[in-house]
């Protein structure tokens, strides 16, 4: 996600290094390198325009600090413009009603369906919604089915009616049928097309209508580029829409359109997909985008990410047992339950600052625990609690049961092993043995 615009405009302010000041004359050509590098973003060319029009005037007009260097006073203006551009700060889901009712709108294939069950996820484990989906796509088959195995999935009921090809009737039933069994959320899912067409706007324009809905949403694929903005405008003029889902933002997406919507549609984006699991839903933060952007990391979204599967009462029972040396392959176990659990390796690597370039190549394999599992899955429970007696006729019994070998099993137990004095000693030195500790680690040798 937005590596090569991450790279050009890392590029575009070196031609700043070494300068005294911020003049017209250094600053054209580093402004000329930014620009193209939002068009090559496919960024819509107005936008682009205006955006470093905007900087320009805003770098030529700020005095420059002896202590910061010309180079980083225009990073600290573009990214406070980037953040603007992206709509300044985010904005939240309308849902107050009773029941809050949520109409999805987006072409076939932007993941609609999909980000419909994601949204009912969100809201039903991080607000304490009831929510109840309402399968609106009466032309597409597969569209019910899909819902209602996502529905089952996230443990949320799916409002059907079997023979019904009336959208707005169906709408309208969902509804009554959420107050009658005391859901407080509603989101109906819609028709898409493979194109917009008149019969699909009169139809979602009815739908609205009828159910007079708190929220639009307005569901797009962002590989689409400059397509996905367009498509945004038609739909904004004919549903005024009030927020956009920007999907697949963890693919080989060029970030044109998350750039772009706000500033082309004067709509804010709400909410990123960035994976395909039903928990890989995101409120979008545009500062935090623009962080990322410009290769700054998003260390408050993976913060917010651990403390969501941080259980107070495990940690401190977890802190006793590291005191105590009695840390456990169970333990470790269940460290990275939770650390799959906060979602896709290279997207919470990418969050660290500095990281994003440094692992722009590397290939991370989701399942890449699978074989550290097998393995623990493979001991015994005696053996998962009491490392100790792992002796060699019970690592080779291992190593087969688990489709690996001698010597992964031998790796794993001494990571372990150097996990649990690592740990240990952070708990009993902490800072007085952080040095020796780094020392000690294989990282830290030079």
């Amino acid at each position: 996600m937005f590596e090569n615009l991450s790279e050009k405009l890392e590029r575009s302010f070196k031609l700043l290094k070494g300068q005294g000041k911020i003049t017209e004359i250094n600053i054209a050509e580093t402004l000329k390198e930014v620009r193209r590098a939002l068009l090559n973003a496919d960024v819509n060319y107005k936008t682009a325009k205006i955006f470093t029009e905007t900087v320009k005037q805003k770098a030529l007009g700020s005095n420059v600090l002896n202590a910061v260097q010309p180079g980083q006073m225009m990073v600290k203006i573009v990214h406070d413009e980037l953040a603007q551009l992206m709509g300044g700060e985010s904005v939240d889901v309308n849902i107050k009603g009773n029941p809050a009712v949520i109409l999805m709108a987006g072409l076939q294939g932007s993941g609609k369906t999909t980000h419909t069950g994601k949204l009912a996820s969100l809201l039903k484990n991080k607000r304490g919604k009831k929510p109840l989906l309402v399968a609106g796509d009466v032309y597409r088959p597969a569209a019910i089915n899909q819902l209602q195995v996502l529905g089952e999935q996230i443990g949320v009921p799916v409002y059907t009616e079997e023979g019904n090809n009336d959208p707005v009737k169906l709408a309208k039933d969902g509804i009554k049928h959420a107050k009658a069994n005391g859901h407080d959320l509603v989101i109906v899912d819609t028709a898409g097309r493979l194109a917009i067409d008149e019969q699909m706007m009169n139809e979602i324009a009815a739908i609205k209508k009828a159910i007079t809905p708190d929220e639009i949403l307005f569901v797009v694929d962002s590989m689409t580029g400059q397509d996905a903005v367009n498509t945004a405008k038609e739909f904004n003029d004919r549903l005024n829409f009030d927020g956009v889902i920007l999907t697949k933002l963890d693919g080989d997406t060029r970030g044109g359109a998350a750039l772009s919507i706000r500033s082309v549609v004067d709509k804010p984006i709400k909410f990123v997909g960035m994976g395909e699991k039903m928990d890989a839903l995101d409120v979008f933060h545009p500062s935090r985008m623009a962080d990322r952007i410009l290769g700054m990391g998003d260390i408050v979204s993976l913060v917010e990410r651990a403390q969501e599967q941080f259980d107070a009462e495990e940690a401190r029972k977890l802190q006793k047992k590291i005191a105590k040396n009695q840390f456990s392959f169970n333990d470790f176990l269940s460290q990275i339950q939770q650390i799959k659990k906060m979602g896709n390796l290279k997207d919470l690597a990418g969050m660290i600052p500095g990281m994003g370039k440094a692992i722009k190549n590397m290939d991370f394999d989701d399942d890449a625990f699978k074989g550290i599992e097998a393995i623990i899955y493979s001991m015994t429970p005696d053996e998962r609690e009491n490392p100790a007696i792992l002796n060699g006729s019970r690592r080779k019994r291992i190593a087969t049961g688990s489709g690996t070998n001698i010597q992964e099993v031998n790796r794993l137990i001494k990571q372990f092993e150097d996990t649990r004095k690592v740990m240990r000693m952070m708990t009993k030195g902490g800072g007085k043995n952080m040095g020796r500790m780094m020392q000690n680690m294989p990282f830290g040798r030079r």
